[in-house]
C-alpha cells in the first residue's frame, strides 16, 4: 500500500512476543536478518512495551540513526494487528542541553 520494498526499510521492529511469528513475518516480507531488531531473547515478551524497548536498544547501540525508516509491527490475540512506517527523528540528550 505504501509502494515500498523491503530494501526501502532500514529496520523491521516487530512486537517481541514469539520468535517463530517474527521469523515468519520477516521472511514473508523479505527482510534480511540485519534489518530485524530482536530483543525477545534479552527481555522476553514485554507486551506493549516491546516495540519502544527494541527501538531504544537499537538506537543506543547505534544502529538506528536520525532519518532511519522503521517498520513497526504488532500482533495481538485473535486477528488483531497493526503496523506503521515512520522516519525516526530521535534526539540525543546532549542536543537538548
Amino acid at each position: 500500500a505504501n509502494k515500498m520494498q523491503s530494501e526501502d526499510i532500514d529496520f523491521f521492529i516487530p512486537h517481541q512476543a514469539n520468535i517463530r511469528i517474527i521469523d515468519a513475518v520477516k521472511n514473508r516480507l523479505n527482510f534480511k536478518d540485519e534489518q530485524c531488531v530482536l530483543t525477545v531473547a534479552k527481555y522476553g515478551n514485554t507486551s506493549s512495551a516491546s516495540i519502544p524497548m527494541a527501538i531504544n536498544d537499537a538506537y543506543e547501540d547505534g544502529r538506528i540513526k536520525n532519518g532511519s525508516v522503521l517498520l513497526l509491527d504488532a500482533f495481538g490475540g485473535g486477528f488483531t494487528w497493526g503496523s506503521a512506517i515512520l522516519k525516526f527523528g530521535g534526539k540525543n540528550f546532549s542536543d537538548l542541553q
